[in-house]
């Protein structure tokens, strides 16, 4: 038994040695280095031992996994001799603590003309060539936005958020629809990053940008000699690039008539045909069709196919515009805010509360997009701090407008002189308030430039308040 046990101590040895070129304790303390690396390190094993490993291989990397816990594969190291090694370094764990670590490789032997470190330098390249070309790829094809960027509190955006959750795990057609600027692209991409094609190509196409006798050709492609000018091998359609994707058609409206009829076909057998091919493909897509319009008005007019839109409106999401979540905006201007600063590097802290009261009282027919290029308007001119209302000037005298506006049309006190009044001083009052900025607020200039007396002018400026700034 005595001889077996010895037998196997020897084989143990000859293992090691054969496999494990060096072994570190969790300290970084040389416990075991091999006959064949010692030789290559030009050293003697037995004087070594015990030894920190940096003090005998400098520039060694032992130490650092001894610290992190952390192996390290194919990593290229140049012995102090010369020579280059591909070292794996391991660390070695009982009872969940570090008790060692341990490092084998390969050196630099050539094999039919390329040396081991030459090929992993050259796999290494390679990998990183296909990591840049996948995200660019992913760039291209892949959503942009995310549930997480679709933000609101208000009770029917949070509806719709949960409507696209479940929508996204199913494979339906979906139609989108909902006023300018209300984020209805940000809402199909969410739909294609929760389903399980997210890592599938994700392809857009604008119907508004295309031109009619060019749509055919862009969604199903063409072959090899199917028209004059047809280029050599033929071309892929977007639907063959969206294979096993998602599409989204924006502006469905604006799609031909004839086109709708071949799209109702492709939603219902799954297959398609190239321009100048009788052979069918198979595809499988998910659609997602976005409006603006109401595509059953267009229906009732002969503007839009009534087949078409019901195979289309399989579900629908409606998305509210801006003035049906008003109590949104505080949270959407802070977020809008976060994305200027870093896009345009500003150091805007916030907007003042008069501000946010008085996009409250704003109906924001252009909806989302509308905020963003107000509060982009406004952080150009401060450019760091809070947004304060002198910034928004334009936008107050809308709501001043509109206001009296709605409130002539609505309250039938008013006279039609009392109305007219009321329309003259606010135009009085913006051609004043124009002419103070453009002479930087000097009054006797302003007045020159109104030919009025500078008395009158005060009395303007005081009779329209603009003297508080409003």
């Amino acid at each position: 038994m005595g001889d077996i046990d010895i037998g196997f101590r020897d084989i143990i040895e000859d293992v090691f040695e054969t496999c494990i070129n060096l072994v570190t304790d969790n300290q970084g303390n040389i416990i075991f280095l091999s006959r064949g690396y010692a030789a290559k390190l030009n050293v003697d094993p037995a004087k070594v031992i015990g030894k920190p490993v940096i003090n005998v291989i400098p520039g060694t990397r032992m130490h650092i996994v001894a610290k992190t816990g952390k192996a390290e594969f194919g990593s290229i190291f140049q012995l102090n001799t010369g020579e280059s090694v591909v070292c794996n370094r391991l660390p070695v764990f009982r009872d969940g603590k570090l008790i060692a670590v341990a490092t084998f490789g390969s050196f630099n032997q050539p094999a039919e003309g390329v040396s081991t470190i030459e090929a992993l330098q050259k796999t290494r390249h390679l990998i990183q060539e296909l990591l840049h070309y996948k995200k660019d790829l992913g760039q291209l094809r892949g959503a942009q936005y995310s549930i997480d960027q679709i933000i609101g509190m208000a009770s029917n955006i949070q509806a719709i958020k949960a409507m696209v959750q479940n929508v996204a795990q199913t494979q339906s057609t979906v139609l989108i629809s909902g006023e300018t600027g209300t984020g209805k692209e940000l809402f199909a991409q969410a739909i294609h990053q929760l389903s399980s094609r997210s890592h599938q190509p994700l392809v857009r196409i604008n119907c508004a940008a295309i031109p009619t006798e060019l749509f055919e050709t862009e969604l199903f492609g063409y072959e090899e000699g199917a028209f004059t000018g047809a280029r050599k091998g033929g071309k892929m359609g977007k639907f063959e690039l969206a294979n096993h994707g998602t599409m989204i058609f924006d502006e469905i409206q604006q799609m031909p008539l004839l086109l709708q009829s071949k799209l109702l076909r492709v939603i219902q057998e799954r297959e398609i045909e190239r321009v100048g091919s009788n052979k069918p493909m198979k595809i499988d897509v998910r659609l997602i069709f976005v409006t603006n319009k109401n595509l059953f008005t267009l229906v009732t007019k002969g503007e839009f196919r009534e087949d078409f839109y019901y195979r289309i409106n399989t579900v629908p999401l409606k998305i509210p515009p801006l003035r049906e979540r008003i109590e949104d905006v505080p949270l959407l201007a802070e977020h809008i805010l976060a994305k200027l600063n870093h896009r345009l590097s500003l150091k805007i802290t916030g907007i003042d509360k008069e501000v946010l009261q008085l996009f409250r009282q704003h109906d924001w027919p252009g909806n989302v997009r509308e905020l963003e290029h107000t509060l982009e308007r406004a952080a150009n001119i401060a450019l760091s701090g809070p947004l304060k209302m002198e910034y928004f000037d334009t936008l107050a005298l809308r709501i001043q407008k509109r206001s009296a506006a709605n409130l002539i049309k609505e309250d039938g006190r008013f006279s039609l002189e009392q109305k007219l009044g009321i329309i003259k001083d606010l135009a009085e009052k913006e051609i004043i308030k124009n002419a103070l900025e453009t002479c930087k607020g000097n009054k006797t200039k302003t007045a020159e430039l109104l030919k009025i007396a500078r008395p009158l002018l005060y009395q303007k400026i005081k009779r329209l308040n603009l003297d508080k700034g409003k």
